[in-house]
């Protein structure tokens, strides 16, 4: 079985996204695994996913929500280094600026949290301190 942490190494976000959609495609195609209960299939002929395919279809899922997340904080400290307030980004993302912000501050934490778990992924301190620095207080960025 594989695991999102497994997958994660794996797939880009375009490659999980592919294979996630092949697989959800072929899993709404198939026959239904107790055909008396259910209507006639849209394809007939196709293969129903086996269980290592289901697990991995379900593991896909969740290596697309990281990989998203972790692109769509990018794209915050994108904004802030453009100017953007917390206002405007939790705007742009549908929420409020406070929000915004405690999710990108939660995001650098892990950050942080997987350097000193293996040394090689996520920030050092300098990295940790300067994605806080760009961050700044959630507060009082209306003006802009």
């Amino acid at each position: 079985m594989s695991t999102p942490d497994e997958l994660e190494l794996q797939f880009t976000l375009l490659t999980a996204v592919a294979r996630y959609d092949a697989l959800r495609a072929r899993d709404a195609l198939a026959s239904p695994a107790d055909e008396d209960d259910s209507p006639t299939p849209p394809d007939p002929g196709a293969e129903p996913l086996t269980r290592g395919e289901a697990l991995e279809l379900l593991a896909l899922g969740e290596v697309i929500a990281r990989k998203a997340g972790y692109g769509r904080q990018l794209s915050v400290r994108s904004a802030r280094q453009a100017g953007a307030s917390w206002s405007q980004i939790g705007a742009a993302l549908g929420t409020s600026k406070q929000a915004a912000w405690e999710a990108h501050n939660r995001w650098i934490d892990e950050q942080a949290r997987e350097h000193r778990r293996d040394g090689h992924r996520g920030w050092d301190e300098n990295d940790v301190a300067a994605a806080r620095t760009l961050a700044g207080p959630p507060e009082g960025e209306d003006a802009q």
